[in-house]
């Protein structure tokens, strides 16, 4: 490398692992990947009796511990009972002790979603009037801190490594056979190994601290490492250290055995090689895919192979630009037209490959393009879209230089003289008895041959460009890396939509409900029938467990009061497989019907049904869902 353009390359890399430790900086903590959708009892309400237990309502599926689920008295004392208990679906509930005294009451959680990623949170709620509580619920995170931010960064070591080792050794077998014997490509294959080893042993250490405790001491408790074992994103890291083992012995083959073999004997190892290696960097990709975003959500079953194809992608093109730009820069043997040629259309197929992936992984995660705009994760992909846009324009530049760069077999031989030369004067100095003079020369007429070559290699206007091309690649996936990383850890905009839907509908229904706790439910009808169009309006009051009183109105679409020959009432809890439980509210005056007593045994997302009839024939039934207590 030139004097002049070393200073800017180690600028731009040290420009690039900034702008990587921001990027990464900003990734933690981890964004929740399930959300909480409902609880009972909800955040801030006062009820009269204290409930028997607390359920809270997920996204999706969630991983729960002992102490996942907590409730806290306003002395900062545990009042829970026992583990949480999976009620139905993704609802999730601990038992309460009895007889507990009125004040204000602090329920904690800490979950694991099934797409790996810690959600904690916490939330308050008041046994007959709010009191003071010393329970301080403020920044309650998951996966933060210093354990947090480490995960993060083992988590872009890891995929940094994998992209590195498998389009590292994809290059050399498919592209630059020669490059297999080249000292520098071979480094740069092992640390991939190395780094993607270390790696996935220190998030496997880290794993039970970011998903519990987030404290630093807790990396090497080996109950938590026990536990982490025994879980999916456990079982996916082991899994990989495995396949790690048998990647090391296909290492050793590649860059051993391989290059000492006639060409016969390589074309039979090449194919060898290329199967066993295909399988285990597959393998390696299937321990993503196997725990994280595709194997929770829709489709899963399509989800992951289709992540395992985008991974190996990413691989062959990004680890292949890596393995280039070593040879460009670092290799004593010039790399050949034909092989950068091979490079070019392994990548073009890789940059199909991920196209085509790419957009099915987007409308799964977004599910609509406003999630695009609105959401953290459409935008962050929206950064991505635009890296590989920028990338693929860089790599259209390296084609033309590509096309236009020469073999450079003149270059190849001429040190191959200059050996020659040395060894011829080296015996004639050994023979006149000065060999540490002859040492000395040899070493110096080495490094005057090598800068010499290196000034012609450098001189070459097209591979200079094409190593300035590459360069910029590199520099640009690199930075796509991280932002990649990031997204892992963000929460898929489909899910961050639907946990938005689901918490904007439980406060639609709570507004629902006045200061005294009263419940209004509209419910528009058409029996079918001449004049069988309406609206139906439940009140509900206090809308808690126990006795409640209800009143019922009917009305024309214009707003006038609508008597109607019959209503009748049903409460169900579906949940809990109670009712229908049927209420035949007497009438009081003109479209206005009233019941006392209306008993509802427990809390819960109860569905209440109207039956309407408008005359001897005509009759519809609507319903709603509301929440109870």
């Amino acid at each position: 490398m030139t004097p002049t353009i070393a200073p800017r390359v180690r600028n731009l890399v040290l420009l690039l692992v900034a702008a990587t430790g921001l990027l990464l900086a900003g990734a933690a903590p981890a964004s929740a990947h399930a959300a909480l959708t409902g609880s009972d009892p909800q955040q801030g309400v006062v009820v009269d009796k204290a409930p028997t237990q607390v359920s809270l309502t997920f996204s999706e599926k969630v991983a729960t511990s002992g102490d996942s689920l907590r409730v806290l008295d306003p002395k900062g004392k545990r009042v829970d009972t026992a583990e949480p208990s999976n009620v139905s679906g993704t609802t999730y509930s601990v038992g309460l002790h009895s007889g507990l005294p009125d004040g204000t009451y602090t329920v904690t959680y800490q979950v694991v979603s099934e797409d790996s990623h810690p959600v904690a949170g916490a939330y308050t709620f008041s046994i007959g009037a709010p009191s003071k509580t010393t329970v301080s619920v403020s920044g309650q995170t998951a996966g933060g801190g210093l354990v947090g931010w480490l995960y993060g960064f083992g988590r872009y070591v890891s995929y940094a490594g994998f992209i590195v080792l498998v389009g590292g050794a994809a290059f050399v077998l498919a592209c630059w056979q020669r490059g297999s014997g080249v000292r520098a490509v071979q480094r740069l294959v092992v640390s991939g190994w190395l780094a993607l080893t270390a790696a996935t042993l220190l998030l496997l250490l880290l794993r039970g601290s970011y998903t519990s405790t987030g404290k630093l001491g807790d990396v090497f408790d080996l109950s938590l490492l026990g536990q982490v074992l025994q879980t999916k994103t456990g079982a996916s890291l082991v899994s990989r250290l495995l396949l790690l083992a048998a990647a090391a012995l296909f290492i050793a083959v590649l860059f051993g055995a391989y290059d000492k073999r006639e060409d016969e004997e390589k074309r039979d190892l090449t194919f060898g090689l290329a199967i066993g290696g295909t399988v285990v960097a597959a393998g390696i990709a299937a321990s993503w895919a196997m725990a994280e975003h595709a194997s929770t959500g829709l489709q899963t079953e399509i989800a992951m192979p289709v992540d395992v194809v985008h991974l190996l992608a990413v691989a062959a093109w990004l680890g292949g630009l890596a393995t280039l730009l070593v040879a460009l820069y670092r290799s004593e043997t010039p790399i050949e037209r034909a092989a950068v040629q091979r490079f070019s259309r392994l990548a073009f197929g890789s940059v199909l490959a991920l196209v085509a992936t790419g957009i099915y992984q987007s409308w799964r995660q977004l599910g609509s393009w406003s999630a695009f705009t609105e959401t953290t994760y459409g935008q962050l992909l929206f950064v991505k879209i635009g890296l590989v846009v920028l990338l693929v324009g860089i790599a259209w530049i390296s084609r033309r230089w590509t096309a236009r760069l020469g073999d450079a077999t003149a270059t190849a031989k001429a040190p191959a003289a200059a050996e020659e030369r040395e060894k011829e004067h080296v015996t004639a100095s050994a023979a006149a008895g000065d060999a540490k003079r002859a040492a000395q020369l040899a070493r110096q007429r080495a490094a005057v041959d090598a800068a010499r070559q290196k000034r012609k290699r450098d001189a070459d206007p097209d591979r200079f460009g094409l190593r300035r091309s590459v360069l910029a690649e590199a520099g640009v996936a690199v930075v796509l890396l991280a932002v990649t990383t990031v997204l892992t850890q963000t929460e898929p905009g489909r899910t961050e939509q639907e946990a938005k839907a689901a918490t904007s509908s439980s406060s639609s229904s709570s507004s629902s409900t006045s200061s005294s706790g009263a419940l209004t439910l509209d419910m528009p009808f058409d029996t079918g029938g001449e004049d069988g169009k309406g609206l139906v309006r439940i009140d509900l009051d206090p809308a808690r467990v126990g006795a409640n009183e209800m009143h019922v109105y009917v009305e024309r679409p214009n707003g006038r009061a609508f008597d109607v020959p019959e209503v009748k009432v049903s409460f169900t809890l579906e949940a809990k497989d109670i009712g229908p439980l049927p209420v035949v509210p007497d009438h009081i005056t003109t479209g206005h019907w009233t019941a006392a007593g209306v008993q509802l045994p427990m809390a819960g997302d109860w569905k209440i049904a109207v039956t309407v009839r408008t005359s001897d024939i005509d009759q519809t039934t609507v319903s709603k869902n509301a929440q109870i207590g």
